[in-house]
């Protein structure tokens, strides 16, 4: 499964999924594009969003910190056929 990446970090809502939704527009069907937020309100966002668009999945979230020890919050998004 290729990945592509955005980088979202420093956005506040709607803009990670604003972007994400241009990003996954480029995609091929089972492509996943990983975002990667600073913003914790992004959880619940991208899964509210993935519940309504039927274009995509969101096939993962978890946590992890960048180099500074700042939260980062990241999605995986699938394109579907």
């Amino acid at each position: 499964m290729e990945e592509k990446v955005l980088d979202a970090r420093g956005l506040k809502c709607p803009m990670p999924i604003v972007k994400s939704k241009k990003a996954l527009q480029e995609l091929l069907a089972g492509q996943v594009l990983k975002v990667i937020a600073t913003d914790p309100g992004s959880v619940l966002d991208f899964q509210g969003w993935a519940k309504t668009n039927p274009s995509f999945q969101l096939v993962g979230q978890r946590n992890e910190k960048d180099e500074t020890g700042r939260d980062l919050y990241v999605h995986l998004l699938a394109r579907n056929g």
